[in-house]
């Protein structure tokens, strides 16, 4: 079934025989657009050094300084991201949009060891990203005068937490 599908879709347009290609770099911003619309993606975050040569009007020193950033730990969220590290204006990657994926993975997850929200001390909060003494502190009174924690959520709503902050906790706390 997936045989035949590709070859419909290759009879349907001839760069879609290409897409499947691995050294075929898109010739233009209507190849793109056309790549998009047959169903091809570049997972900004995963791509490799030959991956990124595929778009129009990357060099090779911009598709490595790429793979440097992620491979550095640096992900990309949006256009604006790719475009800032490339030191160029957004509008001019806005002709690759159509191709571009922008998914994240969680690199550092599990590196630290969860903690209990229940039961961490202070000292242990501390040892998080994103958890200053201050934060510590009201999070270990707020347990003492209030109770456990139901879960994270429960914790977002009793300290005023900020949804991005929360979610950078949710990898190294567990209820």
């Amino acid at each position: 079934m997936l045989k035949r599908w590709q070859g419909l879709r290759a009879q349907l347009h001839p760069l879609a025989a290409r897409l499947n290609e691995p050294g075929y770099r898109l010739q233009s911003y209507q190849e793109v657009e056309v790549a998009a619309k047959l169903g091809f993606t570049l997972d900004v975050n995963r791509a490799t050094v030959d991956d990124w040569l595929r778009l129009p009007g990357l060099s090779i020193r911009q598709a490595q300084g790429l793979v440097r950033l992620q491979q550095a730990g640096v992900q990309f969220h949006c256009l604006e991201d790719l475009a800032a590290a490339l030191g160029v204006a957004p509008a001019q990657l806005t002709p690759l949009a159509p191709v571009l994926s922008f998914c994240y993975y969680e690199e550092h997850c599990g590196t630290l060891p969860r903690v209990g929200l229940n039961q961490a001390t202070i000292h242990q909060l501390c040892s998080l990203p994103g958890i200053p003494l201050d934060l510590a502190q009201a999070l270990v009174q707020e347990r003492s005068r209030r109770g456990p924690y139901q879960d994270l959520a429960d914790l977002q709503r009793r300290l005023g937490l900020a949804p991005d902050l929360v979610q950078t906790l949710m990898y190294y706390l567990r209820p």
